[in-house]
């Protein structure tokens, strides 16, 4: 894909990504599934969206919802609302589609989407990753990136406050 598709075109809704996806795959086109928060966007998550874009034709992220941030990481978080996210991965060229998901993994939308291949941060093990034996069953393969070091979010809030 990767054609400039405006910001609108670009968020997805757990209703609508069917027939998106039947659209995709009726032009052969393969797909690549990655989610995350996405709190503060910064050069770990650009490494990562740009690596993960190189294997498929398209590249769908899951972004977690704000009640979903909240509960992964705690009653301070998000920073920015899921929206505010949405729309900043979306303007990035490497990015296709954007979904937001409200459960704490997106196990359940890897199932309806059946990615050809996901990608995850290689600070994980690819059986601990929800959705991967999924992915693996149905053909599809896992790839981990490597982790950019020195770039976390949570780090980079500390590192904020501490110049409070």
């Amino acid at each position: 894909m990767r054609t400039g598709n405006s910001l609108s075109e670009k968020l997805i809704t757990s209703e609508n990504i069917k027939f998106k996806l039947a659209q995709l795959k009726m032009l052969g086109k393969t797909i690549a599934f990655t989610n995350g928060c996405f709190d503060i966007l910064h050069t770990g998550h650009i490494a990562s969206l740009a690596e993960a874009a190189k294997h498929a034709d398209v590249l769908i992220v899951g972004l977690n919802s704000d009640s979903s941030v909240t509960k992964l990481k705690g009653s301070n978080r998000p920073l920015n609302n899921e929206l505010s996210r949405a729309q900043i991965l979306a303007s990035l060229t490497m990015v296709d589609i954007v979904i937001i998901f409200e459960e704490d993994t997106p196990e359940s939308l890897i199932k309806i989407i059946k990615p050809d291949v996901l990608v995850k941060g290689g600070d994980y093990k690819v059986e601990d990753i929800a959705g991967a034996k999924d992915v693996i069953e149905a053909g599809g393969k896992i790839i981990l990136n490597p982790i950019e070091p020195g770039f976390s979010t949570s780090d980079l809030i500390k590192k904020i406050q501490s110049h409070n």
